[in-house]
């Protein structure tokens, strides 16, 4: 077990709870309370695998794209540049779904794409299974809200990079609550509360798990790549790398000659040599990293802390104040309480504007001020992993701040 960072009391506990029934478990340094399972945390098990640990938001990722542009290729002058970004950042926004839309208004939609005829489907109990199919079907491709973007990035020699942030949307949402149900001895569709259920890989419900778990994932990727090289194209420019990660996501592996079901909830896969696309927050840099090699011989201590940590690293810079804390809470209901947010637009907008950022959409409670700084936490990941680029955001696209959507992040 290892623990990379400080973190507070609750995210502690619930580490220690999920440790508790788990073959070893790491913490990352961008950790903060999720539902059972904090976000950050990785956990192993022998050929078992939680809902919850995964989580709501199966295969949320992240996907970066290098283009073949620079800086110049948007004007001569600054002045310029940010008038053509301007332009393309309304057009991104407008071509791309956010938040309450949920259904790809694209002409090309990947509305026909292969997973739609998987096998995988049958595990859908009949009588969900087509209307499932369908929402999955108009929701690939969009990007929904929360925490969830399009960014359009320059790298430290002037590259332009599109980077975006999202999972499986309706589908993944509705089979972890699917299973969650199921898990709990009640029928699909009925809504239980969130508490640890390891299924056995072995039995049915685990395998139709893992089954439409891996469908998510193929979801979640296609429709990543879909509306990264959607922007790329509205950018004029030409796919030169690509750069991609689940990070809410169950793998097989092999740790210390044993094959073990590794869970990694807000947490990237950093094996010796693989590549991942970490984002800051909508005023912060963002970084490609790669999993560093070490020579057990030549450094076995880097190489041990490489092995506490499953190999894993961050997703992100990690929360430190929760949504309700930093946009406040308005009175719904008789008795209930409102008051105001810790964190202002006026706040945020400062920030994005001193950082040169163009901003369309966006709420107060996915302000810079709610995230650590990203520079910080990859520090505390020291030895495990490389910065390879750091990219310096000139457009975030997010969901409204009063979009609402039920499988955000």
């Amino acid at each position: 077990m290892h623990i990379f960072g400080q973190h507070d009391e609750k995210t502690l506990i619930q580490f220690e709870h999920v440790r508790a029934n788990a073959v070893d478990a790491a913490l990352m340094a961008d950790g903060h309370v999720g539902y059972v399972m904090p976000i950050g945390g990785v956990a192993a098990y022998r050929n078992q695998v939680s809902v919850v640990g995964v989580g709501f938001d199966i295969a949320c990722g992240n996907a970066a794209i290098r283009t073949d542009l620079t800086l110049a290729s948007f004007g001569d002058d600054e002045d310029a540049i940010r008038k053509t970004l301007s332009a393309l950042a309304d057009e991104i926004q407008s071509t791309v779904s956010f938040g309450v839309g949920r259904k790809n208004r694209a002409d090309d939609a990947p509305d026909d794409h292969a997973l739609f005829d998987d096998e995988a489907w049958i595990a859908v109990p009949d009588a969900h299974r087509e209307q499932l199919r369908e929402k999955a079907r108009v929701q690939l491709g969009t990007v929904g809200s929360g925490n969830h973007y399009v960014d359009v990035f320059v790298d430290e020699a002037g590259a332009i990079w599109v980077g975006v942030h999202f999972g499986s949307r309706g589908l993944g949402h509705t089979i972890a609550s699917g299973f969650l149900a199921l898990g709990e001895g009640e029928a699909w569709g009925t809504r239980v509360r969130e508490r640890e259920v390891l299924f056995d890989l072995t039995q049915p419900l685990g395998h139709d798990y893992w089954t439409l778990m891996s469908l998510a994932g193929q979801y979640a990727y296609a429709g990543r790549e879909w509306v990264a090289r959607k922007v790329v194209q509205l950018l004029g420019g030409t796919e030169l790398e690509l750069v991609h990660n689940h990070h809410n996501f169950a793998w097989k592996e092999v740790h210390g000659d044993e094959e073990l079901v590794v869970i990694r909830k807000g947490a990237t896969p950093a094996f010796p040599g693989q590549y991942g696309f970490i984002g800051g927050s909508m005023g912060d840099d963002a970084v490609i990293v790669r999993g560093v090699a070490v020579d057990e011989a030549e450094a076995p201590e880097r190489a041990a802390v490489q092995r506490a940590a499953l190999y894993s690293t961050v997703h992100g810079a990690g929360r430190v104040m929760s949504r309700t804390a930093a946009a406040g809470s308005r009175k719904r209901r008789p008795g209930q309480k409102s008051f105001r947010g810790a964190i202002s637009e006026g706040m945020m907008h400062k920030w994005v504007q001193e950082k040169g950022v163009i901003l369309r959409g966006g709420g107060v409670d996915e302000s810079p001020h709610v995230y650590r700084r990203l520079p910080e936490v990859l520090a505390a990941q020291a030895g495990t992993i490389e910065v390879l680029h750091t990219l310096r955001p000139l457009i975030v696209v997010m969901a409204g701040a009063r979009e609402f959507d039920p499988y955000k992040d």
